[in-house]
């Protein structure tokens, strides 16, 4: 079994996604150390944007169709996706590969997976708040891979993390112990 970890801040060692989602794969790989680990670092290694219909980057695609668990680590930038998630998301969009249009509409090809996103945002968009209107970051994610077929989707959230040390430190506090809820 693989486990497919995408990372895609800007922030290098200080980004809070890129910890929560190391913590999330470090979790997983202690409870069954036989996986193998696929680490993709999509700010480091950004792939090309699409320039045209029909382009596929293929190692990026054979990567994620191996893969059983997906890993992504997902800051909000600007209310959305960082754009070299966004890339990687369009390289594996591709038809007749992850998903196919037939009578009934668009069906997903990719099945089976499990899909962790570790979601981090300054501020507080989840359901209640007055600002969850603005979150084009998880909603985008989920619909994406629900569409390519994969329905098994957990997020952690760490969220308000802009907001003060102590308002940080909960959230943290609270995605850490989610990740510790999470089976192999």
């Amino acid at each position: 079994m693989t486990i497919l970890h995408v990372d895609s801040s800007i922030n290098g060692d200080g980004s809070m996604s890129r910890a929560l989602s190391h913590a999330v794969v470090a979790h997983l790989a202690a409870l069954s150390p036989s996986q193998t680990v696929v680490r993709r670092n999509l700010a480091a290694e950004p792939l090309p944007h699409l320039a045209r219909a029909g382009v596929e980057n293929a190692p990026v695609l054979e990567e994620f169709l191996a893969a059983r668990t997906i890993v992504v680590g997902a800051p909000m930038y600007n209310f959305g996706i960082p754009s070299q998630l966004k890339a990687w998301l369009d390289h594996l969009a591709v038809p007749g590969k992850t998903f196919r249009y037939g009578a009934q509409g668009p069906e997903g090809l990719c099945g089976g997976r499990r899909l962790i996103v570790v979601s981090t945002r300054g501020g507080i968009f989840s359901a209640g708040s007055p600002y969850a209107a603005f979150d084009h970051q998880e909603g985008h994610l989920q619909a994406f891979f629900r569409f390519l077929g994969i329905t098994d989707i957990t997020v952690i959230r760490a969220e308000g993390l802009a907001m003060g040390e102590e308002a940080q430190q909960r959230s943290v506090e609270a995605a850490k112990a989610q990740i510790q809820t999470l089976a192999a």
